[in-house]
């Protein structure tokens, strides 16, 4: 039998039942599912050192396992010295199984890492279902080797999910183990 990640079993078995339950589908195909999880970082000083944007986009393939792109600015900024199609940012997009295996480590190993954690925000919801998430340093993850950290940044995570309303996408978030603070 092939490897199947852990918070997507609990999906299939429990998540699912308990959002039919709390929503009251009729099918097993209305309830929301995770899409696709997106890691993006800025490197705006990247306009003078090019190296930054290699060190962020090693940084990103390290957190996640999966090969970060850069992003290349679309405009000239002349008050910013910047070009069109520099590369400005790094990111990346996981899907499938990955997916779930980062969601896992994050939930389990990188929040709690976090001074201070008392939970993330309920403020990220877009009203269409997803769910941004801000993290202002990356040695939270501890795949990454403090020593080795050029400097200390941060980046956005976009949760995007097939829900409808936002109500329905904190559940589901939720459940697959997101601690949102209590208000």
């Amino acid at each position: 039998m092939a490897y199947s990640p852990r918070l997507k079993e609990e999906y299939k078995s429990k998540v699912v039942a308990a959002l039919t339950e709390e929503f009251g589908y009729s099918n097993v195909m209305q309830v929301p599912k995770l899409k696709k999880i997106v890691l993006s970082r800025g490197v705006g000083a990247a306009v003078a050192d090019k190296k930054l944007v290699d060190y962020a986009l090693d940084e990103l393939t390290t957190i996640t396992g999966q090969k970060a792109i850069a992003t290349l600015s679309k405009k000239d900024v002349a008050a910013f010295k910047l070009r069109k199609g520099m590369p400005i940012g790094a990111m990346v997009t996981l899907r499938g199984e990955r997916m779930y295996e980062f969601l896992d480590r994050l939930v389990t190993s990188a929040l709690p890492r976090v001074r201070d954690f008392g939970g993330i925000k309920a403020k990220g919801f877009d009203g269409r279902g997803n769910y941004n998430l801000g993290i202002t340093e990356q040695i939270i993850f501890p795949e990454l080797d403090i020593d080795k950290i050029n400097r200390i940044s941060g980046m956005d995570i976009t949760f995007v999910t097939s829900a409808d309303t936002d109500k329905e996408a904190k559940s589901l978030l939720t459940e697959l183990g997101l601690p949102f603070q209590k208000n």
